[in-house]
């Protein structure tokens, strides 16, 4: 049996950013801490996590004083910075440009819709950690939807700015801009800000030809991944014999009797080791496997 593992899998230039500069940093300073999982990968973390790195929520900050507080891809909202600042915490920026770069466009589109009495709708998933850093940028004065039927919340008679969360579907947000111009009254003042991750976006109809190659699709991804979601709904459908796991252990040889050949991928969260050892605990499964990289 074929065992291959998709090139253009795993960790995108904002994580392996963010990682970089956390491994730096321990390397300097011995223990960093990270304001919330530096990465959606639960393996991942746990071997930061060996290495000295600390995990911790914004109601622990008080408790910081005089240390090392390492800021995600994620990006946070700019009370983050301030309150670190009153707190004497040493900030580690490792926010994704991409995402900065989003920051700075909801901080303009908003500017812009005050001056107009218009709405900022963001495309996005509730409580995300880069949803949260996006509609902080201006007081959470956001409209965030997830689908379609969100959109009831939306005034159409006023002007509207609609954005997207880096990682969301690049489908999704055609839809939903669709509707939006059908159900507005004044679509002259409508903007569709396609903000979306073209290093991740791009992805998708890569991972659509990858799983039609193979018999069997293993996604290997966070349980906290929302890009993961995404992106393994994208195998399954697909491919229908496309399986989700975290780490190996999840393997069941059911899925591979009478197949002859695996495809290993993975959401921008996965690390590529993690996708390595998958592949290999699917050749122990099947003796005589071979894994192509």
């Amino acid at each position: 049996m074929r065992v291959v593992i998709d090139e253009n899998s795993g960790f995108c230039f904002g994580v392996v950013r963010a990682i970089g500069e956390a491994e730096a940093a321990l390397e300097r300073v011995g223990e960093v801490y990270s304001l919330g999982d530096i990465v959606h990968n639960r393996v991942e973390v746990q071997r930061l996590e060996e290495r000295g790195l600390r995990t911790v929520k914004h109601d622990d900050m008080p408790t910081l004083g005089g240390r090392t507080l390492l800021i995600r891809a994620h990006g946070e909202p700019p009370m983050t910075y301030s309150r670190a600042e009153e707190l004497g915490i040493t900030i580690i920026d490792a926010t994704c440009p991409v995402v900065a770069r989003l920051q700075r466009r909801v901080r303009d589109a908003y500017r812009r819709m005050q001056e107009v009495g218009g709405s900022v709708v963001l495309l996005g998933k509730r409580g995300h950690a880069e949803v949260v850093g996006l509609t902080g940028q201006v007081g959470d004065d956001v409209i965030v939807v997830e689908k379609e039927a969100d959109l009831d919340g939306v005034d159409f008679s006023r002007p509207i700015y609609f954005l997207s969360q880096t990682t969301q579907s690049i489908e999704l947000f055609r839809h939903l801009g669709s509707v939006i111009m059908e159900r507005t009254e004044c679509a002259d003042k409508v903007t569709l800000d396609d903000t979306i991750c073209r290093r991740v976006a791009g992805r998708e109809q890569h991972l659509i030809t990858f799983s039609q190659s193979v018999d069997v699709v293993v996604f290997v991804c966070g349980r906290k991944s929302s890009n993961g979601r995404v992106l393994y709904d994208v195998c399954r459908r697909a491919n229908n014999n496309s399986y989700n796991i975290e780490e190996a252990s999840e393997l069941c040889g059911e899925w591979f009797e009478g197949v002859t050949s695996v495809g290993i991928c993975g959401a921008t969260s996965t690390p590529r080791w993690l996708m390595e050892d998958v592949a290999e605990a699917v050749r122990r499964i099947v003796p005589g496997g071979s894994v192509e990289e």
